[in-house]
């Protein structure tokens, strides 16, 4: 995509997306067998395949960041002035669904969904694609990282 910005000069217009990972939360992937249960040599693949991805679309300039969580944390709210923080509540423990995420800055929605269907083909156990589901997510109100 391609539009003029206020000097006259052409720019890319891209929309950044959050691939979303979840441990839980998400329908049942194909490969449903937990990363701790993963021989070694699996998640070697695994690892290789997201960095790969991240490389490749570092070469496009389609690539942000991508990071991936550890199952524990700890929910912290503001319950008034000189009052502690409140920890974990009657709510859905985040820790628990999200597993990590990658940021892309893609010309188009239809980009996105192609770059989420290969994360998704990520390696498991057996060295076969989980086939898991990514949540996709546009950024809300933030500019690209991109222009030409």
């Amino acid at each position: 995509m391609a539009k003029m910005d206020h000097t006259g000069t052409e720019e890319n217009t891209m929309a950044k997306y959050l691939l979303l990972k979840h441990y839980r939360g998400a329908p049942t992937p194909v490969n449903d067998v937990p990363m701790d249960r993963w021989a070694p040599e699996e998640i070697t693949a695994h690892v290789r395949y997201m960095e790969d991805f991240a490389a490749r679309l570092e070469e496009t300039g389609e690539f942000v960041e991508h990071q991936a969580l550890s199952p524990g944390g700890t929910f912290v709210r503001y319950d008034g002035e000189g009052r502690p923080p409140v920890t974990d509540g009657p709510f859905a423990e985040t820790k628990d669904l999200i597993a990590g995420w990658t940021v892309i800055d893609v010309d188009s929605y239809e980009r996105a969904i192609e770059l989420a269907g290969e994360l998704s083909a990520a390696p498991g156990a057996g060295g076969k694609p989980i086939h898991e589901w990514l949540e996709v997510r546009p950024f809300y109100g933030v500019p690209s990282t991109i222009t030409e």
